[in-house]
């Protein structure tokens, strides 16, 4: 009988094998996932269509699947406790299939909400226990690791929406679920096969007293600064749906069809995969402060651009706007542990994602949505403009407690 593991007992780091199969098993997972949460960008047309919604219910769907997904992170963290981080991975990534699934076979918009509550659900295990799986299996080394895995879901996010986009011109959208529950069976499969079980659940003694958490490495425990890094990260999360709503209908008053929305989607995702993987290493370069200020205010500009171009040149920007919109994020992740309350990684990265992704799922439909009905696309669109420009100001202000960022701070 397997032993549960405990996500945040203090373990040494595993061997190099088994963190580089760790690293590859969650990073499918994360591309599954973070694909599954942003195909309903490109189902939002269909949908609106389809049931008349307004851009209220349409930011209100999204918030479905994201909501859920931010209320449950703490509790699949503590779940992880009791059944180990490697089931409860699996058993979220078959949840989130099952949630395509029932979306796929509903006959009206009361079905395809509990498919996409049941989805999100899913979604809510991989953040929080991936980052924590990966943080145990490199041990200090585990920046680069995390990046990476932050870039995995980008690759997801790229992929996923335009393969629905094609699938739309072929079947109709509740066929096209089926076929993405499909591989998330596939991935759920994989994930119980192929991860390899915590170190803790291994080496535990079931009668030992609870092992301190895990620490952060290099950081005293208790660092200031973290609330500010979550507050960055909601308005950084909240300005990157708040924009991709809209780009759907922003493209298609440009003249675009749906399957040149889903390759605009694509465009986006592609360069913030680049993203993801470049601005780590920038922001080991040039520091953390001057690289969110920069990708900030670069989405900033790059959203008012796009709204203003025309068709053509405003695809040829989606992969720069990728990389600004995104990129901040990967600089954030890597910073949770240096700024953990108490040095507990696991806690802080549930903490953090908790806050992120579900301000986002709550200013989607009471913020943006409602401003794109009073005021249209352009409008809500430059909104997520000035909330990315509103990270400045904190990002100034969180410099003090970041190593080695004092001197580097812009003047």
């Amino acid at each position: 009988m397997a032993l549960a593991s405990n996500p945040t007992a203090s373990i040494a780091s595993a061997s190099p094998g088994e963190a580089r199969r760790t690293l590859a098993v969650t990073g499918v997972n994360h591309a599954l996932h973070d694909g599954y949460t942003d195909l309903i960008y490109v189902l939002l047309p269909v949908w609106q269509a389809e049931f008349g919604l307004d851009y209220v219910a349409l930011a209100l769907l999204r918030s479905l699947y994201n909501g859920a997904l931010a209320a449950l992170q703490m509790p699949a963290s503590r779940l992880a406790q009791s059944l180990g981080a490697r089931t409860v991975l699996m058993l979220g990534t078959l949840l989130s299939a099952l949630g395509y699934a029932v979306a796929g076979a509903s006959g009206g918009l009361i079905g395809l909400g509990i498919g996409l509550l049941v989805g999100g659900a899913g979604s809510s295990t991989q953040h929080p226990l991936a980052s924590a799986v990966i943080a145990r299996a490199y041990g200090s080394g585990a920046r680069g690791p995390l990046g990476t895995y932050n870039f995995t879901g980008d690759l997801g996010k790229a992929a996923v929406p335009p393969l629905v986009g094609f699938l739309l011109t072929l079947t109709g959208w509740r066929h096209a679920l089926w076929v993405v529950a499909g591989a998330g069976l596939v991935v759920a499969l994989a994930v119980g096969r192929l991860l390899p079980r915590d170190r803790a659940s291994r080496t535990a003694d079931p009668g030992a007293a609870p092992r301190a958490p895990v620490r952060a490495v290099g950081a005293p425990a208790g660092r200031g600064g973290f609330r500010l890094l979550v507050a960055i990260g909601m308005l950084d999360n909240a300005a990157r749906p708040a924009f991709l709503i809209y780009l759907p209908f922003l493209m298609q008053e440009k003249g675009a069809a749906l399957t040149t929305v889903g390759l605009a989607l694509s465009l986006v995702f592609v360069g913030g995969a680049l993203g993801k993987a470049v601005c780590g290493r920038i922001g080991e370069r040039l520091g953390v402060t001057r690289t969110v200020i920069l990708t900030e205010t670069g989405t900033a500009v790059m959203i008012l651009a796009v709204i203003a171009l025309p068709l053509a040149p405003a695809l040829l920007l989606l992969p720069l706007l990728g990389v600004m919109l995104n990129g901040t994020s990967s600089v954030l992740y890597g910073t949770v542990p240096e700024l953990a309350p108490g040095g507990q990684v696991e806690r802080a990265f549930a903490v953090f994602y908790t806050w992120t992704l579900g301000g986002s799922a709550l200013a989607a439909p009471l913020l943006y949505g409602r401003l794109g009905d009073m005021a249209g696309p352009h409008w809500a669109a430059a909104a997520s403009a000035a909330t990315a420009l509103a990270a400045v100001p904190l990002m100034l202000a969180l410099a003090p407690s970041l190593r080695g960022e004092t001197a580097r701070r812009p003047t």
